[in-house]
């Protein structure tokens, strides 16, 4: 029995894989440099999550719980104890800027749209909402790097906001951004949401809808309308964490705080050799 929940289990993480694969074959990455990640995950994972006692798991139990060599178990954590590999996806400044624009009072017309800025002039300029959000950016950085990214038009010294999110020009960002803030948090609410003794109903919010039905002559118009509603649910979302954190704002920069994040896709099977069948 326990033989065959690990066999389904391993297929399903096969399936996920196949664009995994997909992603990291594109970079040139094959599979050696797959597997030390794979190796460290294990050996992260199991050092710091199946201890006794709240304590770090030893190198023997590591190994045995991954099948590592002791060997390999010690050369892997002196590396992620030397800070070696860690992949850290954080706020940009520019995006900060973008979304303060978009959600503090200060900074909204009388229609609650971003207001139309003067650079330094007045006490809600760019210039002070740059220096309140911006980190240690120049204002003038800041301008010239919006306008880059078309995200701010200016006229007459006004600046004026057009969109609400920077799409880098390099996928390289978008990947990693993806895989970071989109498959990294999917997965881990599935794996809160599957362990021993959880009950349907009480882990974290997860839901998908889905059809087998939807002509191809549907599709473009279907995602067109799936494209607009899930970006007017991702502000609302967006609205609500940045209200939540004026509330909260005592507690801001605290290593601590848990990340709380919404995630939301549209999707179409595309790989024909996929197994899964929905």
């Amino acid at each position: 029995m326990q033989e065959e929940q690990q066999q389904r289990v391993l297929n399903a993480f096969q399936l996920v894989l196949r664009p995994i694969v997909k992603i990291l074959l594109r970079y040139g990455i094959g599979y050696s440099e797959f597997a030390e990640t794979a190796k460290t995950a294990f050996v992260d994972v199991s050092s710091s999550e199946f201890g006794i006692r709240g304590r770090p798991t030893n190198i023997s139990r590591v190994a045995v719980m991954t099948g590592l060599t002791r060997k390999e178990v010690r050369r892997i954590r002196t590396k992620l104890e030397g800070g070696q590999d860690l992949l850290s996806v954080k706020t940009t400044p520019l995006s900060q800027v973008l979304t303060r624009w978009h959600t503090e009072q200060e900074y909204l017309d009388s229609r609650g749209k971003p207001a139309d800025l003067e650079f330094s002039k007045g006490k809600n300029s760019f210039t002070a909402l740059v220096k309140k959000y911006g980190g240690d950016v120049p204002p003038g950085a800041m301008r010239t790097e919006l306008k880059r990214t078309g995200t701010v038009l200016e006229e007459n010294g006004v600046l004026s906001v057009v969109s609400r999110y920077v799409v880098p020009p390099d996928n390289t960002e978008n990947l990693v951004t993806g895989l970071a803030h989109g498959v990294y948090p999917l997965v881990a609410t599935i794996a809160k949401n599957t362990e021993p003794g959880s009950v349907r109903g009480e882990g974290h919010a997860q839901f998908v809808t889905y059809s087998v039905g939807i002509r191809d002559a549907e599709r473009k118009r279907l995602r067109r309308i799936s494209y607009d509603r899930l970006s007017e649910t991702a502000i609302s979302f967006d609205d609500l964490f940045t209200a939540c954190e004026s509330v909260t704002s005592d507690a801001d920069g605290k290593p601590e705080n848990p990340v709380v994040l919404v995630g939301l896709y549209y999707f179409e099977e595309t790989d024909l050799n996929a197994s899964y069948k929905w």
